[in-house]
């Protein structure tokens, strides 16, 4: 049986969501447990069964819990119908006012965030690495969503299970792009077991940019990837054991 996170926040205001965990899947080996991964290397039957358990907790039909093919970028895309699995387009944010259609997010690390505006019956789902974070993957979503009638005063958001700051060690190049950017990015980052090699708070900077944005409600659910390998895929734990790939977590919308 599936045992999805949820977000406090998004259900009292009556939305459905899912922060998926491995809980309740048929995959095995690496992948044991719910992997949503479309671009794994994982039996397709199996990632096809997960995904039909998810559709399931989120009451729409298999074809209706929709997935990108993300590229880190910060294009968002409104959503009027759904498309075919293997014509996934290339975005990493999704919006619709449509009921019955579920967005959805893979992440394994990165960030996956969830928005709503209950009032305008808007929801947007976001996956936001660094590099769609430094890029506006945010902002776009928020902006898609006000095109779509929703105020950022009403936003909801959430932020699901990512890689948190004690397991994020970070090379000197990675904190200078940041520095570059802004130097009071410098508060992200702090200092690790190993000299010059700081480690970096990606929930942090995400909240960062939504306060900026002047969203509504911001809520990190505090939840990291890395540390709970019972609940979650961890693509830096993978690559820490050598592992020859890793399942995806689906964070999920709909109205």
């Amino acid at each position: 049986m599936v045992n999805p996170v949820l977000s406090p926040a998004l259900s009292k205001a009556g939305i459905r969501h899912a922060f998926f965990t491995r809980e309740g899947g048929v995959s095995e080996g690496v992948y044991a447990g719910l992997n949503g991964g479309i671009g794994s290397n994982d039996a397709p039957e199996a990632v096809s069964e997960n995904r039909a358990r998810m559709a399931r907790y989120l009451d729409v039909a298999p074809e209706q819990l929709l997935s990108l093919y993300q590229i880190h970028s910060p294009t968002a895309l409104r959503v009027t119908e759904p498309w075919a699995r293997e014509d996934r387009p290339q975005a990493d944010a999704m919006v619709t006012v449509k009921p019955g259609i579920a967005l959805g997010v893979g992440a394994a690390d990165c960030g996956p965030i969830l928005f709503a505006d209950p009032v305008a019956g808007v929801v947007g789902a976001a996956h936001s690495g660094w590099k769609g974070a430094v890029g506006g993957v945010l902002e776009s979503t928020i902006a898609a969503m006000e095109a779509e009638g929703a105020k950022r005063s009403r936003l909801i958001v959430a932020l699901g299970p990512m890689l948190s700051q004690a397991n994020y060690e970070v090379g000197p190049e990675f904190r200078a792009t940041f520095l570059a950017e802004n130097t009071a990015n410098d508060r992200f980052f702090r200092e690790g077991p190993r000299a010059g090699y700081p480690h970096f708070d990606l929930p942090g900077y995400i909240v960062s940019r939504l306060e900026r944005a002047d969203v509504g409600e911001i809520e990190n659910l505090a939840l990291c990837t890395y540390a709970d390998e019972a609940r979650f895929y961890s693509y830096r734990r993978k690559t820490h054991r050598n592992e020859p790939d890793y399942g995806r977590l689906i964070a999920a919308i709909r109205l």
